[in-house]
């Protein structure tokens, strides 16, 4: 891989991101189309969406490669953030020795000769530890200029208390929502450490859209979820609604999460354009202190202490 000469800045990025999961994938009786999803990624651009989260294994490398030839023209004004581990075969490998051959697979998909941030995607806990070489190689990726960043995507606190006491990153993908708070206490050290912060998972797989409920039914990887997953989260929907006094939609999940100062980008899974002009409306919309303390008083009574499966 070619060393490049030198090292631009990537440039702001709008607090609201693109999940890019969806692009080319199956869901709800209808797979994406290559055509549909660089139209999709192209009106985001233009609406000022302008960071990408996206991975090899995301519709078996179909997302980057949409990805790719929907921003080839806008490079320079986007931020992509991929990932290593879950390969665009769809078997997942860590070996550390691969992440140079993954990472060129990706420039290659998407059409560009760097990536903004490379992540380990849910690595295990002794790549957090630092006990592995994952880390000095992104770190030398990182000094050749072809990415600009690299961190880790994790879900857990204590995975999170684990990668602030032994790995130095750029960025961190973490789970976060009205029903997964926990992370929330390692917001502010996070920030003091200069590391940018995604938040994956923001409308709980659509379930803080308000739309789905008790009955509903699942033809992707949401049907992981049993009788009583989903009805213990419509009932968490019902105190929600109650708290508002009006139908739950996706602006106050949103909202809830921006309204954390430390949070630099929310990453929403887009699948259409209404589901885009939503998200964008839900920047205007401002969530008062008092509804964001109820909602946190929501979840330290209700799910901290039995945390939901996700």
């Amino acid at each position: 891989m070619e060393k490049r000469k030198y090292v631009e800045k990537s440039p702001m990025i709008y607090r609201l991101g693109f999940g890019a999961w969806p692009l080319g994938n199956y869901s709800h009786g209808h797979r994406m189309t290559e055509v549909e999803g660089i139209n999709l990624v192209r009106k985001a651009i233009e609406s000022g969406i302008n960071f990408f989260d996206t991975a090899p294994n995301y519709s078996l490398g179909k997302s980057e490669i949409i990805l790719g030839k929907a921003i080839r023209n806008n490079r320079k004004s986007v931020v992509i953030n991929s990932k290593f581990g879950h390969q665009a075969d769809g078997k997942i490998n860590f070996d550390s020795k691969n992440i140079r051959s993954s990472i060129q697979d990706s420039l290659k998909r998407l059409q560009t000769d760097y990536i903004d941030s490379v992540i380990l995607h849910n690595p295990s806990i002794d790549i957090l530890k630092g006990d592995t070489a994952h880390i000095s190689i992104l770190k030398k990726i990182k000094k050749e200029g072809i990415i600009r960043g690299y961190g880790v995507s994790v879900d857990s606190p204590d995975e999170i208390e684990t990668v602030l006491k032994h790995i130095d990153i750029d960025v961190i993908e973490i789970l976060f929502n009205i029903f997964f708070q926990a992370n929330r206490i390692y917001f502010k050290k996070l920030q003091n450490k200069n590391i940018k912060i995604i938040v994956k998972v923001p409308l709980d797989s659509g379930w803080l859209t308000g739309k789905y409920h008790q009955k509903s039914i699942f033809d992707d990887n949401r049907s992981r979820w049993t009788h009583e997953d989903k009805n213990r989260r419509h009932q968490l929907i019902e105190k929600l609604e109650n708290i508002i006094n009006k139908p739950l939609d996706p602006k106050y999940a949103i909202s809830y999460i921006l309204s954390y100062p430390e949070i630099t980008t929310v990453i929403p899974g887009i699948r259409n354009e209404k589901q885009l002009e939503e998200h964008i409306q839900a920047m205007s919309f401002y969530l008062s202190e008092e509804i964001k303390g109820r909602f946190e008083d929501l979840y330290d009574s209700n799910i901290a202490a039995n945390p939901l499966p996700w």
